[in-house]
């Protein structure tokens, strides 16, 4: 651990986007930065779905931290969980993966640790839904979808088939929208001639949401478009409905006059609703800050907690103006707050933008911006992107995050002859 006595020690919780971008704006300072998280792994969240499917595998989006971050000398990763903080005494209580506790002493503490699943009090819906905030729930989402076409397969009742065949996802938000395009589009084109007995085209793919239309938080244009192009893949949309009971069989859902009825499902998929960490309740315990319904840490203009101008909160565990729970404002968050602490340890004035689209927001002195015209995802990538094979470095944004859409296929690998003559990339059917 960094010797109490030195300064400028500055400390990062939470290795996703938002404490990614606050340690690359730290970069090469005269000061000691330590980045905690659970997972050495930094993992591209708005890829997930594309692992849960099998159109990418989970080395293709999660990278070391201590390689993306390799050329920050001042810096160093710690494995570890955060549980506590200690504002008195500056320091954050830690355990390591074997359950031994230590304390890291901080100046500046920046808390980017993200959100997880929530159930709305009904946890016990996740042994029959699970959800999607880690490679790991990728895996259990990809097995039990391509665990499902293969059941039908092999069922010879046809009500049995149909029943496999279904696919129930809980929440229009990002993640549910991709998703539930994704699965339409596996069950269309990538699986539509792998089968004999069940036809994966059949596969019809529903989804729940309490709101008026899917992504209602990104304004009407994007929600608009998300619609139109669900219902084009073949997406049933069942909106304004609120979910009671899920099991092994399916789920019952509720409108909004009372009614309830019963959906026959063997695949439920439970993409709504997120909750703060333990330790954003530690967090506010320790700090006296407020917390919104989630559980996030409200926040100041500067992303600092009241009486506390040390400790910052960004990304998905912030809670401010009701800034969406997506990557951009994560890393916009996150270069702000890293720049901020950079700015009062040396007393430099970069001129280097602070954000880009969530900018005016955070900015204090840019004034303030509509909520509608935050987020910058472009059209969420109803269709498989074009993904290179390994991460954007830090500071790069992502792809998808350009504000296009992009329905374009990986170029089509090319054989080449052992004389050097470019072979078709596809080999032409057989005639006889």
């Amino acid at each position: 651990m960094p010797e109490q006595s030195q300064p400028g020690r500055v400390v990062i919780i939470g290795g996703g986007f938002g404490g990614l971008f606050a340690a690359r704006a730290l970069r090469g300072g005269p000061f000691a930065v330590t980045l905690v998280d659970r997972s050495p792994q930094h993992v591209f969240q708005p890829l997930l779905y594309q692992c849960a499917t099998g159109i990418l595998s989970e080395g293709q989006i999660t990278a070391p931290l201590r390689r993306l971050l390799r050329t920050h000398r001042n810096l160093r990763c710690v494995a570890a969980e955060a549980v506590d903080v200690d504002p008195a005494a500056r320091t954050v209580t830690c355990i390591r993966p074997g359950g031994e506790r230590f304390a890291v002493p901080y100046d500046h503490l920046i808390v980017a640790a993200g959100v997880r699943q929530s159930y709305f009090g009904h946890d016990e819906f996740a042994q029959w839904a699970p959800g999607m905030k880690s490679v790991s729930d990728a895996l259990t989402v990809r097995r039990r979808v391509f665990g499902a076409f293969e059941i039908a397969e092999t069922a010879s009742d046809p009500e049995e088939r149909r029943k496999w065949l279904t696919f129930a996802l809980v929440g229009g938000g990002p993640t549910g929208v991709e998703l539930a395009g994704q699965i339409r589009e596996l069950a269309t084109k990538t699986l539509r001639d792998e089968y004999r007995q069940a036809n994966p085209e059949d596969a019809r793919v529903l989804l729940f949401d309490g709101g008026k239309a899917p992504l209602a938080m990104f304004g009407e244009e994007l929600s608009g478009k998300a619609v139109r192009e669900l219902r084009n893949l073949g997406v049933e949309l069942h909106m304004g409905t609120i979910v009671t009971n899920v099991d092994a069989d399916g789920l019952t859902a509720r409108d909004h006059d009372g009614n309830e009825t019963r959906y026959e499902a063997k695949t439920v998929l439970w993409t709504a609703g997120v909750e703060a960490p333990p330790f954003a309740a530690a967090l506010a315990r320790a700090t006296g800050a407020e917390q919104d319904r989630a559980g996030r840490i409200v926040v100041r203009d500067d992303l600092s907690i009241p009486g506390h101008p040390e400790i910052s909160v960004i990304g998905d565990m912030m809670s401010l103006r009701k800034l969406p729970g997506v990557a951009e404002v994560a890393m916009q968050s996150g270069l702000y707050a890293g720049f901020k602490v950079r700015r009062e340890l040396t007393g430099e004035q970069s001129t280097r933008p602070v954000a880009r689209a969530v900018g005016a927001t955070l900015d204090p002195a840019g004034g303030a911006t509509a909520p509608e015209r935050l987020p910058r995802l472009g059209r969420l990538a109803l269709r498989a992107h074009h993904v290179p094979d390994r991460l954007p470095e830090p500071g790069r944004r992502p792809p998808h995050l350009v504000g296009r859409f992009h329905p374009r296929r990986p170029p089509r690998a090319r054989l080449h002859h052992p004389r050097g003559r470019a072979l078709p990339g596809r080999i032409p059917a057989v005639r006889g």
